[in-house]
């Protein structure tokens, strides 16, 4: 088992692994000195440790601690280059347009024009009178660095994050919770899962009900030759195809390739144009999707198949969606073939079927029935399939009216999953506005605007205000029956008021990850001091090259004005940049930082700052990309030598890309100056630069979160179900829901499986 593995993945709990049994901790203990040092390096990083976690520590060896300390300062980037461009950033260097003309002009015809410079090591000269280069890393005019910093800033945080101890059985609850969570995962989730998987035997009776964690679970079995195993998670050709489709692009929702080929192609167009680079993009994801299997993984699928728990015809109508992929997939794995072989009978009558097209189409009834506006047959045919019956509801609604569409929705509606009933009440307020404009996030990065239903212009806004009533009536009703069908011995529960402003993350599964915590996306972060510093770190373990990521933020003024701080507007009001960098150095990455002061801004009447990063230079963001905000209520230092401005003390928030990660741009806060309070959320956006992000959808995304129903309330719910009295104080409490239980997205899955967290 590697404690480095568990260690990493305790961290994101807000806690320290250690492989001890709490009855074995001696709570009088006096700290040793290696203990205090590795306290001190904590506090250096900005946590402090629980009185538990701190005799607990007295009992583990010297080597531990010495790897705590490693994956801490790992995690933290503590060993990186965090030297931007411009030394002292905080002084604008004073460069302008002109100053990059006159480079290039001078670049380009040399002598023949009579200036004078300084040629720098990437072999560009910068004349006299142009960029100040004695306040520069690299080269003010390509870019490219030359200079990098081993040292940052420690300890100026003016706020400590508690860990608390993590011992073997709280990890293996962790583990467990994620196998059997009833929502799916995020990014955060899949990793640590994924990590836990291979430290963790599975158990035999555990019941996993996502499908996309399955396919985490099959990948692990295979790689560890338990395929034989896998089987009894397969339960339709639909997962077998998506573990496919999974195994051959990181991905487990089943994107068809021409939609991968089309993001391929569309990521590079902004940069060089659709017939070069777009081109070869495409190309290049076409021979990645290329079909090629040797004999041993045919056999599998071959196997997996046939010993599939359907009838020929279910079968064959389940893989009918997908069936262009299908037909490819079929002739790749030489499945005809086996079919042919003795002990195959199964498949041979699956293919036999499909290929026929002897089957029912449920789909193609419910759109018959649709089409001709038969209200008790196309109810019928959805309640025999709830879940997609809860993702048309709203439509149908619309169609055949309010009062027999929710009849025969609440016949089924204790079926459904929580997760899906608290969708439906986070979602119809907007949908059934006709001046709302909702927001689509698919996996492919961007985010896009669904303009409102046309059927919403025939109904009054009483109608449509009654339809919204109706949708909470029911699923409020329904929770309140899942939760007092639970049993508990508790009599009283505490809710931590700020529950009540942190939204169920239900729907809003984030695409970053989180390895220092883990904030559930709208997240308010209250500001502590009178400057929020921007931070973006790129290129860690990649060699030196051309690798263009850029920081940006807008900030909205009054009378709709607009100003923006990123690589082309270097200082604005309220704001200062420290420098494009377009190339890293080797492997230890590169820093770009901004400067907010909440006094200019304030003065200045700005209502909101968006925080964006963008890839300019290449197709997506980054692979482990950190990008992130620091805070203090003291002052946080800038060198005036090289520019650092990190403190792992400071920061108040910290997301990575993922190895899957197909967006563009992404803004991942939104600062509410009057308010002093920054929203964590996460919405991807397809362009080179700040101004793809549509300043609509960021507004459509903050109304839909704060909208949602919070975790408070959906508590409340959980207290008036089961006869539980709210008291004022933990202490006093049976039940405690506090702020840092929350920030678990785990024990909110478990508040959503039935099982509470305490």
């Amino acid at each position: 088992m590697s404690n480095n593995t568990l260690i990493k993945v305790a961290l994101r709990y807000r806690a320290v692994f250690l492989d001890i049994k709490r009855e074995d901790i001696n709570m009088q203990s006096e700290a040793t000195v290696p203990v205090m040092a590795l306290v001190r390096c904590l506090k250096e990083n900005g946590f402090c440790v629980s009185e538990e976690l701190l005799h607990a520590l007295n009992a583990v060896s010297n080597d531990h601690l010495a790897e705590i300390t490693e994956c801490i300062n790992d995690i933290m980037g503590v060993n990186l280059n965090w030297a931007p461009l411009v030394k002292g950033w905080d002084v604008p260097t004073g460069e302008t347009l002109d100053d990059h003309l006159i480079t290039w002009i001078a670049n380009i015809f040399g002598e023949k024009v009579g200036l004078k410079g300084t040629t720098l090591p990437c072999g560009h000269m910068i004349p006299e009178g142009t960029f100040p280069i004695e306040r520069y890393n690299g080269c003010p005019f390509c870019g490219t660095p030359f200079e990098t910093a081993d040292y940052i800033y420690k300890g100026q945080g003016s706020k400590l994050k508690e860990l608390r101890l993590f011992s073997l059985g709280d990890m293996e609850n962790v583990f467990l919770s994620l196998l059997a969570s009833a929502t799916p995962l995020d990014a955060i989730q899949k990793d640590s899962l994924g990590q836990l998987l291979r430290e963790f035997p599975l158990p035999e009776d555990i019941n996993i009900t996502m499908k996309e964690t399955v396919m985490l679970v099959i990948k692990v079995l295979v790689e560890q030759e338990r395929a034989d195993e896998a089987m009894k998670f397969l339960k339709t050709p639909t997962d077998i195809l998506r573990y496919l489709w999974y195994e051959k692009t990181g991905y487990v929702q089943i994107l068809e390739p021409k939609t991968l080929v089309a993001h391929a192609r569309r990521l590079y167009y902004h940069m060089w144009g659709p017939l070069d680079s777009g081109v070869e993009a495409a190309d290049e994801m076409k021979k990645k999707l290329k079909l090629k299997y040797n004999r041993r993984t045919c056999q599998r699928i071959a196997l997996w198949l046939n010993a599939i728990p359907m009838t020929a015809k279910q079968a064959a109508e389940n893989m009918n969606p997908k069936r262009g992929m299908w037909v490819r997939m079929i002739r790749a794995l030489r499945l005809g073939e086996y079919s042919r072989k003795k002990g195959f009978d199964h498949l041979a009558e699956i293919l036999d079927v499909f290929y026929k097209q002897d089957y029912s189409n449920w789909q193609g009834r419910v759109d018959k029935a649709r089409s001709e506006n038969d209200a008790d047959k196309t109810l019928a045919l959805l309640k025999e399939r709830p879940g997609l019956f809860a993702r048309c509801l709203f439509a149908s609604m619309l169609r055949f009216g309010s009062k027999k569409v929710i009849a025969a929705f609440k016949e089924i509606a204790d079926k459904l999953p929580a997760r899906l009933l608290l969708s439906l009440g986070n979602a119809a307020d907007s949908y059934f506005d006709p001046k709302e404009v909702r927001l689509a996030r698919p996996i492919t990065g961007g985010t896009h605007k669904i303009e409102p239903n046309i059927l919403l212009a025939l109904f009054s806004d009483d109608e449509r205000k009654a339809m919204v009533d109706a949708i909470n009536d029911l699923y409020k009703a329904s929770m309140e029956r899942y939760f007092a069908a639970q049993e508990t011995e508790a009599k009283t529960i505490y809710i931590d008021p700020s529950l009540y402003s942190i939204p169920v993350s239900v729907g809003d599964r984030t695409t970053t990850i989180q390895d220092a915590s883990c904030a559930l996306m709208g997240t308010r972060f209250p500001v502590e001091g009178d400057s929020v510093r921007l931070f973006l770190q790129w290129g860690k373990g990649l060699h030196a090259q051309h690798l263009d990521m850029d920081l940006s933020c807008r900030i909205a003024l009054p009378d709709n004005k607009v100003k923006e701080c990123a690589y082309y507007q270097l200082s604005c009001v309220g704001a200062k940049h420290s420098g494009d960098i377009r190339s890293i150095p080797e492997k230890v990455g590169t820093a770009e930082y901004i400067e907010l002061s909440l006094p200019e801004l304030e003065t200045a009447g700005a209502k909101y700052v968006t925080f964006t990063c963008n890839a300019y230079s290449v197709g997506a963001l980054s692979p482990n990309l950190v990008v992130g905000w620091m805070d203090s209520a003291n002052p946080m230092i800038i060198s005036e030598k090289d520019g650092v401005a990190y403190d792992p003390s400071c920061v108040q928030h910290m997301v990575r890309i993922s190895e899957g990660n197909l967006s563009k741009g992404l803004v991942f806060g939104v600062l509410d100056v009057a308010k002093r309070e920054i929203f964590w959320l996460e919405m991807p956006f397809t362009s080179q630069t700040l101004r793809g992000a549509d300043s609509a959808s960021v507004e459509a995304l903050l109304h839909k979160l704060e909208a949602k129903l919070s975790i408070g309330q959906l508590l409340d719910m959980k207290a008036k179900a089961q006869c539980l009295t709210s008291v004022d104080n933990a202490i006093d409490a049976d039940e405690v829901y506090t702020y840092e239980w929350a920030l678990n997205p785990a024990e909110v899955t478990k508040l959503l499986n039935g099982t509470d967290g305490k």
